[in-house]
């Protein structure tokens, strides 16, 4: 399905970034996974095989962003890098808040910049940005995590108008409380600051979706997988929520 392509996965070294990386390699692509944490994307690049790419990049630097493009032209760009603090808006540090706009949608900015030539180029490409369901809807304690994935939204949406006549394809991936360790980090957070038990914290993030479970890493990685197909070629600037139900625009 994807013979022939190279795709670069960034925050590839662990969850949904993992997942997406290993189904592409599965499915015929080469796969470069970059992530400021070495050891993380070597392991991950070590699981797909030789051909392989482990990167080490930090998505807010545009040096470093630029360096990695410099020396990769992918067809499929998947955004994934990110990450999720919570905090009350009064206790959101300016260092929190910026913290989530450099990583989540500066990061996903600068990425989706430095890919685009080449895509454009060929008349081919994909752009996948993992934003979340807290991209359509606001919850309390996540104002800078909201913040920053309505921005991924907004920038998918525009962008994709910008290329649609090109060949390339600009979507968002949606997804509610995925079965990874960022979630793990939630229950302990739950845990400490509620007094609940691991299994109660758990049971109640089960709870926010009508399936009443977590979503898979594995259903992320096959909603990317068809978006950067042939096939998924009429999808277009849409945030795509793959939640069990509980956001339901």
């Amino acid at each position: 399905m994807l013979t022939g392509k190279t795709a670069l996965i960034t925050g590839g070294g662990r969850g949904i970034g993992r997942a997406i990386a290993l189904t592409f390699a599965q499915h015929g692509a080469r796969v470069a996974v970059a992530a400021r944490t070495r050891e993380q994307v070597e392991t991950v690049a070590g699981e797909i095989g030789d051909d392989a790419l482990a990167l080490v990049c930090d998505v807010s630097n545009s040096a470093n962003v630029a360096q990695m493009f410099a020396a990769l032209k992918p067809d499929i760009l998947v955004n994934n890098a990110g990450i999720a603090e919570s905090a009350t808006l009064p206790n959101t540090t300016d260092e929190l808040w910026h913290r989530h706009l450099a990583i989540n949608l500066t990061g996903t900015f600068y990425c989706t910049r430095a890919a685009l030539p080449a895509m454009l180029e060929r008349g081919w490409g994909r752009i996948i940005n993992i934003a979340s369901i807290a991209a359509k809807a606001g919850a309390p304690y996540i104002s800078a995590y909201a913040a920053s994935k309505h921005g991924v939204l907004g920038l998918t949406r525009s962008v994709a108008l910008e290329v649609a006549t090109s060949g390339v394809t600009v979507n968002a991936i949606c997804p509610g409380y995925v079965d990874t360790e960022m979630v793990s980090r939630g229950v302990q957070q739950i845990t400490a600051k509620t007094g609940r038990s691991a299994e109660e914290a758990l049971e109640a993030l089960k709870r926010m979706s009508p399936q009443n479970r977590l979503v898979t890493a594995e259903e992320v990685a096959a909603l990317a997988l068809l978006l950067a197909s042939e096939e998924g070629r009429g999808i277009n600037g849409q945030g795509i929520n793959i939640d069990g139900g509980s956001v339901l625009f």
